[in-house]
């Protein structure tokens, strides 16, 4: 196959993954009026657009067998769906699955297009595949953080709420209208929940499930011991929001002497790639010795598993819990 076909290939091949994101991402909604009108002028058929609907109806019914499929692997180690809900991505774990493929498929043929070393191709098919997941991982750890840091705040506007005579049930509402998203959203949830007739006490423990937080734990362990027992509520929510505040201001004392150590740990891991990144654009042959050498293989894996091991290492250093 000559040049020329192969980069003709490489570009349908391209623009075929880009049409069919676009399909699959569009929502398009066209209204009465439209239809009506393209029926009247003979642009619209509407037994055959009926027929073309149910057809792609059956198609994407069978397309999605494989990404159900491979959701019922993966609960068998994690929750694709529960870390969706908790990044606060509206997608399917299908779809998000869909997605890395395509990305992998296009680091994989960047550079066969550019032609670069063969090598070269599970990396860039690597590094693109993992952008979704890193996305993922960096946005609900954004999202838990805000969590905490808005529920000391959350507990002392439910106990206020009690203090004056309203009941949980009111508090929870008062969080979900007064603050914002995410902690307001899951208050509105569990209040929402609580009001279609589901006790209190699954509620709470459904919010816990979607919100792995030990200070929210603790507030819903409270709440139901109080249910159960008896108690000043308010008084326990007050002591559990300073214990709360408290251990935040440890924690930031803690960040702030572990800071050092977190920026050599990331000059560190960072090196290595960029420098191999450089050597490549300098001496080309000189850096393929590692892939194509067998000693040069095993150095790269030692190389690789040292670089992990130092990671792990260092992460174990600076990450102290409080």
């Amino acid at each position: 196959m000559t040049p020329i076909l192969i980069m003709i290939a490489v570009f349908i091949g391209v623009a075929a993954l880009v049409v069919g994101l676009a399909l699959v991402f569009r929502d398009r909604k066209d209204s009465k009026v439209e239809d009506r009108l393209d029926m009247l002028a003979g642009l619209k058929n509407p037994i055959k657009d009926r027929e073309e609907s149910i057809l792609r109806k059956g198609a994407l019914e069978a397309l999605s067998k494989g990404p159900s499929i491979l959701e019922n692997l993966l609960s068998r180690f994690m929750n694709p769906t529960l870390f969706l809900e908790q990044a606060n991505v509206s997608m399917s774990a299908g779809r998000f699955f869909l997605i890395s493929v395509i990305l992998a498929a296009a680091g994989g043929l960047t550079p066969f297009v550019m032609r670069l070393s063969p090598a070269l191709i599970p990396v860039g098919a690597l590094f693109l595949g993992a952008l979704p997941i890193v996305y993922l991982v960096f946005k609900r750890k954004r999202r838990l953080k805000m969590f905490a840091t808005q529920l000391p705040d959350a507990m002392e506007l439910v106990a206020r709420a009690l203090r004056a005579g309203h009941s949980l049930a009111s508090g929870l509402s008062l969080v979900a209208e007064e603050m914002p998203d995410p902690i307001g959203r899951e208050f509105g949830r569990a209040f929402e929940e609580q009001n279609l007739g589901i006790p209190l006490e699954e509620t709470l423990k459904s919010m816990t499930e979607r919100v792995p937080n030990m200070d929210l734990r603790f507030f819903c362990t409270a709440v139901i011991l109080q249910r159960q027992t008896g108690g000043d509520l308010a008084e326990i929510l007050d002591k559990i929001g300073s214990l709360v505040r408290e251990r935040f201001k440890i924690w930031g004392q803690v960040q702030a002497l572990t800071g050092e150590g977190r920026l050599s740990g990331i000059v560190l891991l960072a090196l290595p790639p960029l420098l191999f990144l450089a050597v490549y654009y300098l001496n080309q042959e000189y850096i393929m010795l590692l892939f194509t050498d067998e000693m040069g293989r095993q150095m790269l894996m030692v190389a690789v598993g040292l670089q992990v091991l130092g990671a792990l290492v260092i992460r174990k250093i600076v990450n102290i819990k409080v």
